[in-house]
């Protein structure tokens, strides 16, 4: 879920205990920074979205992204209707730079900055033309590739279907008053949600209607989803809640909460399943680090499950979610970079190790204020080890 401002991990860790671990690859600090060789430059700041170029060839393209505002920013490449997310890269703070690699085909797109990580962003017109070569790779790889694409679609089918079936549980359970059932499955459900999270930030509105916080929500729009589902059962005290006594939802409220949720999660269902949903390898790539980006973004922060506190749930998931992103490419990276490959397995082994000394789906984590400073420390050092390889994977699969 695209959030507001918030510490990174290698900013939380600073600040708990010095950290050793270095920054992400395709994170530089400074605005001034070169952008990469033959990369499209784009400027974002609080009023303007500076593209170096409005057309490119079809291929592989490159946006190197800058921040020049004071104010975290996203980065999003739309489809020619405005709404469906080609790919996109989050939480670009000040003063950094990020690098979004795509293939995109001949055709009509939008280029879109989104500073405050709010509203529809500054978007401009971006024209692909044709430039005559086969768009992907070619031979062995692109079946390998293709093979790969078939196989994570079914598996973002799978989570989505297993997301359906527990949502509804859950919601039954919220819905009819039975809170400590409801919280007890709380967090097992939001897991499937979690693994596959870049693919519903892909649909428009989905992922805010599913999985927005309260501080993510504008100022004239309705709050729905599981966090506000989630903060109704972990009810705040007023110190928590801004010094305002938190009003339980009404029962008519509850179920009007509940029905939301299953609603909006069939929605995404039906959008998995639909036969013209199709994943490209540069989207399973970037999906891979963007749930990184989540984990650092809210996860190791403790922002995201703010009232239950169930933030390693999630934590796990998204680091699932973007090893079977990796491994459904993994023949290619082997064969591309076997370095890289080797270099990915160890880290994803060493922060599996870490939350693994934290519990599990099946005995359940340690809750996140519960963690000591020396732990959290150490998961965000962690995430930036895996992040900084991980940020590797696009451009080693699609070649560019």
């Amino acid at each position: 879920m695209s959030r507001r401002p918030v510490l990174t991990a290698a900013a939380l860790a600073a600040l708990v205990l010095p950290l050793a671990a270095g920054c992400v690859s395709n994170d530089t600090a400074g605005a001034s920074a070169s952008a990469s060789a033959g990369a499209i430059t784009v400027t974002s700041t609080a009023d303007a979205c500076d593209v170096s170029a409005a057309t490119a060839p079809s291929g592989n393209v490159q946006f190197s992204v800058t921040n020049a505002g004071n104010d975290v920013t996203e980065f999003y490449l739309l489809s020619d209707d405005g709404l469906r997310v080609v790919s996109e890269v989050e939480n670009i703070g000040p003063g950094l730079s990020r690098d979004l690699v795509v293939q995109v085909k001949p055709g009509t797109y939008f280029t879109a900055c989104k500073p405050g990580m709010v509203g529809d962003g500054i978007r401009s017109p971006f024209t692909v033309t044709d430039s005559g070569a086969q768009v992907g790779p070619t031979g062995d790889t692109a079946d390998q590739l293709t093979a790969a694409s078939a196989q994570y679609l079914a598996y973002v089918k799978d989570q989505v279907g297993a997301l359906l079936t527990s949502t509804q549980a859950f919601a039954d359970a919220y819905g009819t008053g039975d809170d400590a059932k409801a919280e007890s499955l709380y967090a097992d459900a939001r897991s499937h949600y979690e693994r596959v999270e870049p693919v519903a930030e892909s649909f428009g509105e989905l992922d805010p209607k599913l999985d927005a916080r309260e501080a993510d929500v504008e100022a004239g729009q309705t709050w729905t989803g599981w966090h506000m589902i989630e903060k109704d059962l972990w009810q705040p005290t007023a110190d928590a809640n801004g010094g305002v006594a938190y009003v339980p939802l009404t029962p008519d409220q509850r179920t009007a909460a509940a029905a939301d949720l299953v609603s909006n999660t069939q929605a995404l269902a039906d959008e998995v399943t639909s036969p013209t949903f199709t994943l490209e390898a540069f989207q399973i790539a970037n999906g891979a680090k963007g749930l990184l980006d989540e984990v650092a973004a809210s996860k190791v922060t403790g922002e995201e499950e703010i009232w239950s506190h169930t933030d390693l749930w999630d934590f796990q998931a998204n680091v699932e979610g973007a090893k079977v992103a990796y491994e459904v490419l993994g023949d290619v990276v082997v064969a591309q970079d076997p370095d890289l490959a080797k270099q990915l397995d160890t880290r994803f082994a060493e922060t599996f190790a870490l939350l693994a000394a934290q519990g599990s789906f099946d005995s359940g984590f340690t809750y996140y204020d519960k963690l000591t400073p020396d732990e959290i420390k150490a998961f965000a050092s962690s995430v930036d080890a895996l992040s900084e390889p991980l940020s590797q994977l696009t451009t080693t699969v699609t070649g560019s």
